[in-house]
């Protein structure tokens, strides 16, 4: 064992700090190495130096701490190195170790100690530092591995159980829900809408059709919100719709499907798709459209934009025409794709019935050009044309003015949808005192010869009733007071029935009741029973005059007239067809003898008069044909006051023809004219004349040949 050096041989130099334990490496410029171990020295600092191996040549001697003395050393022989415990402690290698020279530490201290000591750079010494004493080590103590699985699997027991507890709760309590939920979110029902039935007039031209169309719809859901404003863009101005309402509609919560056009064209859905907008799709469906524009648009209606009847037949009779439609079940995926394996139910749609109606196209058109022609002409609020069958009560043309293109019904007013013929009631005039003749003919004993002393003007308890015009007293022959339509003549005709068989005539004629034509916002007038007459409303009434109807009531008189007595309730629809064409045709007409045929000649007789020279209505005479018929001319209620003074007239005449042998009659009406003659037989009969004689021409009725009788007027001597 070499012996410790001493401090004049090699101990460390004076001034240095170091100890038995740490040394600085010399030369290296480095920390203190305070690595130990416990039975040998410290591991070498890696370097890029070469570390000589111990015991080779050239290695320094080590250096060992003496062991201490007393109770210290008993505690270096301790176990495990408790506090004292003997340590040696590793020199680091020589700087010039790698070089193959060594010097020993003895040789660099003297060295050191010798420059102190000179005075050449060194610092004094200083005392020696204490040694330091080694950290005990704490031994480490393996636990049960036991105890530590143990708590191991209980922790995933437990984290099992919370997974297994949820996937109960989503596959038992919860399945239902989140089954539904599940199936709302995949599951989209698509309508299949039905054909919708055709509507034709009597010889199979089409008034009303279905065709080919699309409706528009969004995926809410596959649309961003950027994107949104882009999409309104887009959209709105090709559908003509409303961008604010695009905009809620493709904003829709949690939706996947939301419609938002119907009736789209072809060439329109086209430009949609083209854009290729995220979540704007198009699929089939159908369009009502109206190729004779406003031809009959009061009798015919439309269909709106969510596929339903708006008006006149498309809205009476939807049911029939619109059929059932269908629907269809399919999954789609989050990408808005059909899953072609996923579930798909269907409910094919059921296509509607069409509609043959009885009206006559060119007839049609005749009328209602006929019509505007003479509302323009007479700045009338509106017209109305009837063309009627007094045989079987079908309607030929029902034509009104101001009209309206069911193609384009928003851009026309609501009051124009529904036509005036049903819709309204108006005082018939003079074209009423027909029923009055009617029933004094049969109850009243008076005949076509009877004569009547006939003033201007009589008074009736506190009422004075007058004629259109003044005029010295006459004797006039009940035909004649038919003919000149004489106020004051049929009141004094009427005074030979009682009130109650007025109005029972009135009824059986029609009056108070629907036609049952089939055409919505149908009024039926109004006729109070003769307990509600005032004193003298039975006077007004005979000259029609207190009560009310509509243009289709009046003209189902002068059909009853015309066809011997039998009414024929007026019929709109011959038949219903399938779509393979059958046709079923409709239920016949109500029929009812309301006078008999002898006072219906009588009356056909008279009412030729009205159309001679010396009548009210020469302006409705046809060339070739025995033309009947009545004006009518009945003042309009002023709704401001409640009275007569200044509401305006409603001018209109009833007729048929051939008069011997009837086989149409026409209406006409002309409400509040208000340029030119406002009498029935001027603003109204030349109407009659243009359309009575196109339509005899149409149905190729050719003139009977015989001659009118002769009507007598007034009462000689």
């Amino acid at each position: 064992m070499t012996a410790r050096p001493g401090r004049g041989t090699g101990g460390p130099p004076p001034g240095r700090r170091g100890g038995p334990q740490t040394r600085r490496s010399r030369g290296t410029g480095g920390r203190p190495d305070d690595r130990t171990e416990r039975h040998g020295p410290a591991a070498p600092r890696a370097s890029g130096r070469a570390v000589p191996r111990r015991g080779e040549p050239g290695d320094p001697a080590p250096r060992r701490t003496p062991p201490p003395k007393g109770r210290d050393a008993e505690k270096d022989r301790e176990p495990h190195g408790k506090a004292g415990t003997a340590r040696r402690t590793a020199r680091p290698a020589p700087k010039n170790a790698a070089k193959g020279t060594t010097k020993s530490p003895a040789k660099g201290a003297a060295k050191a100690a010798g420059r102190a000591r000179s005075g050449t750079g060194g610092r004094p010494p200083g005392p020696p530092r204490p040694p330091r004493r080694p950290r005990p080590r704490v031994p480490f103590r393996r636990r049960d591995p036991i105890k530590r699985l143990n708590t191991g699997l209980l922790a995933v027991a437990f984290v099992l159980s919370l997974f297994a507890g949820r996937l109960v709760q989503l596959q038992t309590i919860e399945s239902a829900s989140y089954t539904e939920r599940a199936k709302r979110q995949r599951l989209h029902t698509i309508d299949l809408p039905a054909v919708r039935g055709e509507i034709t007039d009597a010889q199979g031209n089409p008034l009303a059709m279905t065709v080919e169309a699309r409706a528009v719809f969004a995926d809410p859901l596959m649309i961003e919100p950027e994107d949104r404003q882009k999409v309104v863009s887009k959209v709105a101005p090709i559908l003509g719709l409303d961008p604010a309402h695009v905009m809620k509609v493709i904003s829709t919560p949690g939706s996947r499907f939301e419609y938002l056009a119907h009736g789209v064209r072809p060439d329109r859905a086209r430009l949609i798709t083209a854009e290729k907008l995220p979540g704007i799709g198009t699929l089939p469906e159908y369009r009502r459209e109206y190729p004779n524009d406003d031809l009959a648009a009061g009798v015919i209606g439309f269909v709106n934009a969510e596929g339903e009847g708006g008006a006149g037949l498309e809205f009476s009779m939807n049911k029939q025409l619109a059929g059932r439609p269908g629907w269809q079940r399919v999954e789609i995926s989050p990408e808005g794709q059909h899953i072609p394996m996923g579930e798909d139910q269907k409910r094919p749609p059921v296509p509607g019935r069409g509609l043959r109606l009885t009206l006559l196209r060119d007839l049609q058109y005749k009328a209602q050009e006929a019509i505007e022609k003479r509302v323009e002409e007479t700045g009338a609020r509106n017209g109305s044309v009837i063309v009627m069958d007094p045989r079987n009560g079908q309607l030929l043309a029902l034509a009104s003015a101001p009209g309206y293109d069911p193609n384009e019904y928003a851009r026309a007013p609501q009051k124009n949808w529904d036509s005036p013929i049903v819709r309204e009631a108006f005082e018939p005039g003079s074209t009423n005192k027909v029923i009055t003749a009617a029933a004094v003919l049969e109850k009243g004993g008076v005949t076509p010869d009877t004569v009547f002393t006939v003033p201007d003007h009589i008074r009736r308890y506190d009422r004075v009733f007058r004629d259109s015009h003044p005029h010295p007293t006459q004797r006039l022959t009940f035909a004649g007071v038919l003919a000149t339509s004489s106020n004051v003549g049929t009141i004094l005709a009427s005074e030979r029935v009682s009130a109650q068989t007025l109005y029972q005539f009135l009824r059986a004629f029609g009056f108070g009741e629907k036609t049952g034509v089939g055409l919505p916002g149908e009024t039926p007038g109004q006729l109070k029973p003769p307990s509600q007459w005032s004193g003298t409303d039975r006077y007004p009434i005979s000259f029609g005059q207190t009560v009310s109807v509509n243009a289709l009531q009046m003209a189902s008189v002068y059909a009853t007239i015309a066809n011997g007595g039998v009414r024929v309730a007026p019929n709109l629809i011959l038949g219903s067809t399938g779509e393979d064409g059958s046709f079923t045709p409709a239920p016949p007409p109500e029929r009812r003898q309301v006078i008999s045929a002898e006072t219906a000649r009588q009356l056909r007789d008279m009412l030729e008069g009205v159309t001679s020279k010396e009548g009210t209505a020469p302006k409705a005479r046809i060339k070739g044909y025995r033309v009947a018929g009545k004006t009518g001319t009945a003042e309009i209620v002023n709704p401001a006051c409640g009275c007569y003074r200044g509401g305006g007239y409603t001018a209109s005449f009833a007729g048929f023809a051939p008069a011997d042998d009837p086989q149409l009659v026409v209406l006409v009406v002309l409400q509040n004219p208000r340029r030119g003659s406002h009498y029935g037989g001027d603003a109204a009969a030349p109407v009659f004349k243009d359309v009575m004689s196109f339509a005899l021409q149409t149905r190729k009725i050719p003139p009977t040949g015989s001659k009118a009788p002769t009507v007598k007027i007034y009462a000689r001597g």
